[in-house]
């Protein structure tokens, strides 16, 4: 029996089902995860030793979520899975952090053999860094900034959408500063405000009906008249 955890990232329910039916047989101790959020949780509680992640997934693809675990200091051993078989896909997903490149389809065979080769190339678990997430709290919330995940009371996950949590992660890190409409759009989205777009005030509303207790009297998320916005964290 194999002391090795593994995540397998797919969004064909078929394909991710077989790989772990195939690699639990062989020892190995998997779990599944058809996209980015399902990961994100799984991570929240998991220590995997490797990912196996496929690359075109709706949302988040593969190569933006290894990218992203790469930035955030994660160091489990990876292995692409791909329809792509031109070299230069193969090339970004190794340029952006992977260890291992499959073109699909592919022999269960073959993948445990890569499995396999990556498992001795990884450093035994005890010199591994310790992964630690990162939490910005705020009142009876905080914000996993590595998994980018809200949590409200008691620990209870606050579904949001990625533009969302990047506006609430600018808040949080931006504490009592009354920030400009176009300041926000600035930092939380790389981009200019266009005049007449109010997605941004939008967007802040929703946040206000999933995070306020009185949507209507805001005591974190404030309007500041004429200005802008600002995040009280002990409203």
């Amino acid at each position: 029996m194999s002391d090795v955890n593994i995540i397998v990232v797919d969004d064909e329910p078929g394909l991710r089902g077989m790989i772990e039916d195939y690699l639990s047989m062989q020892g190995y101790s998997v779990l599944g995860a058809e996209n980015g959020p399902a990961l994100d949780r799984l991570l929240a509680s998991h220590e995997p030793d490797m990912l196996l992640m496929d690359v075109n997934m709706p949302g988040e693809d593969g190569i933006s979520i290894v990218r992203r675990l790469r930035h955030a200091g994660e160091r489990m051993g990876i292995i692409m899975l791909t329809a792509n078989a031109d070299e230069n896909s193969k090339v970004n997903g190794l340029s952006n952090g992977a260890d291992d490149y499959l073109t699909k389809p592919f022999e269960v065979r073959e993948l445990l053999a890569r499995v396999r080769s990556l498992q001795r190339r990884m450093p035994p678990r005890q010199e591994r860094p310790v992964r630690k997430r990162q939490l910005l709290e705020f009142g009876a919330l905080a914000l996993d900034m590595d998994g980018r995940r809200v949590f409200g009371p008691e620990g209870v996950e606050i579904e949001v959408s990625s533009m969302d949590f990047d506006l609430l992660e600018t808040f949080a890190r931006h504490p009592r500063q009354v920030l400009s409409r176009d300041r926000l759009c600035e930092l939380a989205f790389g981009r200019a405000l266009a005049p007449a777009d109010r997605s941004l005030d939008i967007r802040i509303a929703r946040l206000r009906k999933k995070l306020e207790i009185d949507p209507t009297h805001p005591p974190v998320l404030k309007t500041v008249r004429g200005e802008g916005y600002v995040f009280e964290p002990m409203g």
